[in-house]
């Protein structure tokens, strides 16, 4: 790593301060006038929506992203283990918020859920390793 020389940098200090307060010049950039937005018609409101959607629109060069695909569902059976995961705390908590009682019996079906859908979900995992350059990103 290449120090400074001290005098060099006290030189700087000294030409900044100097400086101070001088308004910079900079060089001309050569700059073209941006068409001014459309004025609303009397019957459009305010807002701005119509200028907006007109300066974003899609047909002007003609792209048109494609549908996305669809949302994957998973298999029935880690579907239900997630519902234990996440719904048997959720109806829990609504009813300890609520103040409601709850019957002992579905107390422990909830929280059997729970600990059955984590230790299933656990088990389910890939147990090889994954490729370490694999980031899971497709193109």
């Amino acid at each position: 790593m290449k120090r400074e020389n001290p005098e060099d940098q006290d030189s700087a200090w000294q030409k900044i301060v100097d400086n101070y307060g001088e308004r910079a010049e900079l060089e001309a950039v050569d700059v073209t006038p941006v068409a001014p937005a459309p004025e609303p018609m009397e019957d459009e409101e305010p807002d701005g929506h119509h200028e907006l959607s007109s300066l974003f629109d899609d047909d002007v060069d003609g792209f048109v992203p494609e549908r996305p695909p669809p949302i994957p569902v998973p298999p029935p059976d880690r579907l239900l283990a997630w519902l234990g995961v996440f719904g048997s705390p959720t109806v829990l908590l609504v009813f300890l918020v609520l103040g409601l009682d709850l019957p002992s019996l579905a107390s422990w079906i909830l929280i059997g859920g729970f600990v059955f859908g984590f230790c299933y979900l656990v088990f389910k995992m890939p147990r090889s390793p994954r490729d370490p350059w694999d980031d899971g990103a497709v193109v």
